[in-house]
């Protein structure tokens, strides 16, 4: 009866110091996203090369993070609440790494930003995306280490506000660089910093959706908001092409002009989740 008591203890000691690791790996990158929006907003240099060098710290924890879950589930057979909480905490890490490379990305060419804001070009979008972003993923973080699933939701609609600001923000950068080809260059960075900024945002909105499952064994909606046009599925219901007939439309709920939009927006579909 001792010996099985001690196990059990040694048990939680792990899945405590994997879940102190996990908010530990969400904290810095949290952190880098705060200084990139820092090198954004005030041409701070010094944050942005702090938001670069905090990097390697968020790589290195997930390969920790990834070496006890999988001792935990070898090992110690888990069930139950306890499997959910580190088979969600694998895929976390996964995200939170993806956001520390997308927010060294931004920090790499904040001070672009800089050299673009001549008066042509408003940067106010940009900026106020930039908050949004940042904002939500200390929400990410918070409903993370409370485990709280009411705050989980919170930050899982708020991603709607995030992905509307990039709509904006690509037609109206585009729309500058058909104005004026001078702009093309300039442009062509804002768009990767905001693409960048917006998947930070998806990210933190598949954290949240490990986090309400890891907590309530359920699933959120599987129709997750996006701005700027109608809820798309995660999973796509594109029927396969009739031999001989024409090829469904992909979008068939959005105009010609949104269709031209969004091939402009990702002119390369099966690119790999990569920062910019």
């Amino acid at each position: 009866m001792a010996e099985r008591s001690h196990i059990v203890s040694s048990f939680e000691q792990e899945l405590d110091q994997l879940r102190s690791m996990v908010s530990q790996m969400g904290r810095i990158a949290a952190s880098q996203v705060s200084l990139a929006l820092a090198a954004i907003t005030d041409h701070d240099q010094q944050a942005a090369d702090k938001a670069i060098a905090l990097d390697p710290e968020v790589d290195h924890l997930e390969r920790e993070v990834e070496g006890l879950a999988i001792r935990l589930l070898a090992l110690r057979s888990p069930m139950g609440a306890d499997l959910r909480e580190i088979v969600a905490a694998l895929k976390i890490t996964g995200d939170l790494e993806r956001i520390g490379d997308y927010a060294a990305s931004v920090a790499k060419r904040a001070m672009t930003v800089a050299a673009v804001e001549d008066g042509r070009i408003s940067l106010s979008g940009l900026r106020t995306m930039a908050r949004l972003v940042n904002e939500n993923v200390h929400r990410m973080v918070e409903a993370l280490e409370t485990q709280d699933p009411n705050l989980a939701l919170e930050v899982w609609h708020a991603d709607q506000e995030i992905d509307e600001y990039y709509t904006t923000l690509f037609r109206g950068l585009v729309t500058y660089m058909i104005e004026d080809p001078r702009n093309i260059r300039a442009c062509t960075e804002l768009l990767f910093i905001a693409k960048n900024l917006e998947r930070i945002g998806d990210h933190a909105t598949n954290i949240v959706e490990r986090v309400f499952y890891a907590v309530t064994g359920e699933n959120m909606p599987a129709l997750r908001p996006r701005g700027g046009k109608k809820p798309t599925s995660t999973h796509s219901h594109v029927s396969a092409p009739v031999q001989g007939g024409p090829t469904p439309d992909p979008h068939p709920e959005l105009t010609q002009s949104d269709q031209e939009a969004a091939a402009l927006e990702n002119p390369f579909p099966q690119a790999t989740d990569k920062p910019a």
